[in-house]
């Protein structure tokens, strides 16, 4: 589904020169490339902090507990995601409040966060899956009107933009009051080990969050808050430094990867594409962490294991639905209100997308696909 090495390469001179600054220095955690990192992508961003930590999962959770929310708050958030939105609402004692997806982008429905909403709500947290924000300017407003947090996790949409309402933009992770990411290495900017960091404009829950992730301390033994160890170390900064220049050509190579995709598979009957290049080449929206297709009358299983025998990779994101999960089950929820999701993990199937697809592999990929459906398998 990625290819790491192929990247690798060809930044192979940037990035073992990045870890031997660490190397030489010895300078392993919260050193010199960490802070060098986190300018940077401040920088890039546009936003004021950036906090880096041990993972993506840490900096949802970290996120959460720097607002404050406490045991019986309810949060609200998406249905079809990856366990980790919800793992840490629950972790922090938190009450998980699971809603449908909208069926054309995959993100969070503004209509069912409208539904969810009680007095005990305390904070939105919409995911912008496969790459695509969520539409962040409806979420904004009813947080406002509702007194409520917004928690951007922004683990599969770095170097995303959002088209505002009157036509501006802004990048992902950071239109809302606090957001998080990962650097997983398969992530569009991913490091070689795990890594995350949160993202905030908000200078004093900045602050809250700097002592959190460093066991609570703002001075060493002096523990003010109740905090977690959760820093991004040295090495992993040191190449997630090199790759950050190349971010926005990583996420021009998915988005023509993407286009490819799209017109081998317009107008088919059984397939339906992503959304989020409707504006030609000047898209900026969509960043692509992966290109998941919808299918219908199509056995999605068998194309799963056809796929697999022609050693094509290919995912299924998401299978099971948060709410039926033994972990996360409730019985305040109504299969009904969970129609598009419990369609989508029955139809939807990810092709590779990383930077180095070439034509070939496409055509290859793109063929296999079609040939299967069409019944000439």
């Amino acid at each position: 589904m990625v290819d790491l090495q192929g990247q690798y390469s060809k930044i192979k001179d940037v990035v073992d020169s990045s870890i031997a600054e660490v190397m030489e220095s010895a300078a392993f955690i919260n050193g010199p490339k960490v802070h060098q990192f986190q300018k940077n992508l401040e920088d890039y961003l546009g936003v004021k902090h950036v906090i880096p930590c041990a993972n993506g999962t840490d900096a949802l959770q970290i996120a959460m507990m720097g607002l404050g929310l406490k045991p019986g708050d309810e949060v609200i958030t998406a249905d079809f995601t990856f366990a980790a939105t919800v793992e840490v609402i629950a972790l922090l004692q938190l009450t998980p409040v699971l809603v449908d997806v909208d069926p054309v982008t995959f993100n969070i429905d503004v209509e069912a966060i409208k539904k969810a909403i009680t007095p005990k709500t305390k904070a939105i947290v919409p995911v912008h899956l496969f790459g695509l924000p969520a539409e962040m300017d409806a979420i904004m407003a009813l947080a406002k009107e509702h007194d409520l947090y917004v928690i951007e996790d922004n683990a599969q949409a770095i170097g995303a933009s959002y088209t505002h309402n009157d036509g501006s933009k802004t990048k992902a992770g950071v239109i809302g009051h606090v957001a998080s990411t990962s650097f997983f290495p398969s992530k569009n900017l991913g490091c070689y080990g795990d890594g995350g960091a949160i993202f905030t404009n908000d200078d004093d829950l900045a602050h809250k969050i700097r002592g959190i992730v460093n066991h609570g301390m703002y001075e060493r033994y002096h523990h003010d808050v109740v905090g977690v160890n959760s820093r991004l170390d040295s090495m992993q900064a040191a190449v997630l430094d090199a790759k950050l220049p190349n971010l926005d050509t990583y996420n021009t190579a998915r988005r023509r990867a993407a286009r490819q995709y799209n017109e081998a598979f317009k107008d088919h009957p059984n397939i339906t594409t992503p959304t989020g290049l409707e504006n030609g080449d000047s898209s900026d929206d969509h960043v692509f962490h992966q290109y998941t297709l919808n299918l219908e009358g199509v056995d999605r299983d068998a194309l799963v294991s056809h796929l697999q025998e022609k050693n094509i990779p290919c995912g299924v994101y998401y299978p099971i639905p948060l709410h039926r999960q033994k972990a996360y089950k409730d019985e305040r929820y109504n299969e009904a209100d969970f129609k598009v999701t419990n369609e989508l993990v029955t139809s939807v199937i990810s092709l590779p997308m990383h930077t180095e697809l070439d034509d070939e592999q496409i055509n290859y990929i793109t063929d296999t696909v079609l040939n299967f459906i069409n019944g000439n398998n």
